[in-house]
């Protein structure tokens, strides 16, 4: 991790993690991770678990988000909270850019930001 309090970069080229599934990596702390996704219309982010609390909120687009068995569109402006463990996915209905916040940070998402 940086030595710096200033982590974002905003030159960071997103990773396509999964088709049509786009991360950057933008910040963090010992107990706190902030990412951008960008999501293309059409494809999926399969159901998943994992053990960190996630937040997330959704800049612009629209996507079917499904959380424990509990289905919503969230478009602009909406939120969401899913508590570690629990098991969800998300068809992208339109191209949607949206903030992430994993607590404790995800190990396999610190990659970006490891160097200056």
């Amino acid at each position: 991790m940086s030595d710096s309090y200033f982590t974002g970069k905003a030159e960071v080229e997103p990773l396509e993690q999964l088709p049509g599934i786009h991360r950057r990596t933008m910040g963090m702390t010992d107990k706190v991770m902030l990412c951008e996704f960008f999501l293309e219309r059409g494809y999926e982010v399969p159901t998943h678990t994992h053990p960190q609390d996630q937040v997330g909120y959704v800049i612009s687009g629209e996507l079917e988000m499904t959380i424990d068995g509990e289905v919503r569109i969230c478009r602009a402006g909406d939120s969401y909270a899913i508590p570690g463990d629990v098991v969800h996915g998300a068809r992208i209905l339109a191209d949607t850019l949206a903030i992430d916040v994993f607590s404790p940070p995800r190990e396999d998402y610190m990659t970006e930001n490891d160097s200056d």
